[in-house]
């Protein structure tokens, strides 16, 4: 009598775990494929593939006056994440540039309301390397970073922005910066988008 009464609370334990087990994988493999379908290819050069991991693509914004440290910049400040895949067999040397974003300044006609480049801090980390810290009127051309990448490697990048600490401007006033993370290769060939297969 005792042991039928122990199986019968086994089985109804068995059965009660199991269902408690489908309802974790279910979301849990949901949630995996939806990550992995946002992570598809953005911008292809001729032997690059780039994939921008922020809803804002390869955009850049610096929506408020706020200056801090660079330590505080690197703790606090958005991060944007790109991946480059090399899908050659040897490697490829390539660039990444910060641009102005013309076509959201036009757009939006805030050509007066932008933060100069000499008040924004920018930095660049490949990998699990360390952080590169530049002002953004510091970079020739624009360009962030020069870099190889391995045959078939895959490197990723973060990049962040915030205002100097030293900068005279006022705290939270209404200017801001957009601007475009552009990869380009040695033989400058830039990225361009990728159609949707819809």
């Amino acid at each position: 009598m005792y042991s039928e009464i122990r199986k019968r609370e086994m089985i109804k334990n068995t059965v009660f775990m199991i269902f408690i087990l489908i309802l974790a994988i279910i979301p849990t493999h949901y949630i995996y494929y939806k990550f992995q379908e946002n992570r598809s290819i953005d911008f292809s050069s001729d032997s690059l593939d780039v994939t921008y991991h922020e809803s804002t693509g390869d955009k850049l914004t610096l929506s408020k006056v706020t200056p801090v440290t660079d330590s505080v910049g690197l703790s606090s400040s958005k991060a944007y994440l790109v991946s480059i895949q090399n899908n050659l067999t040897e490697k490829v040397n390539y660039k990444i540039r910060i641009l102005q974003d013309k076509e959201t300044i036009l757009a939006d006609e805030c050509e007066e309301y932008l933060i100069p480049e000499e008040d924004i801090r920018v930095s660049v980390k490949i990998n699990k390397k360390e952080n590169k810290i530049y002002n953004l009127n510091e970079l020739e051309d624009g360009i962030l970073l020069e870099d190889t990448i391995k045959a078939l490697g895959n490197n990723s990048i973060t990049i962040r922005l915030w205002v100097n600490q030293d900068s005279s401007l006022p705290r939270g006033a209404f200017l801001h910066y957009h601007g475009i993370i552009q990869v380009e290769e040695e033989n400058s060939s830039i990225a361009i988008g990728v159609e949707d297969e819809d």
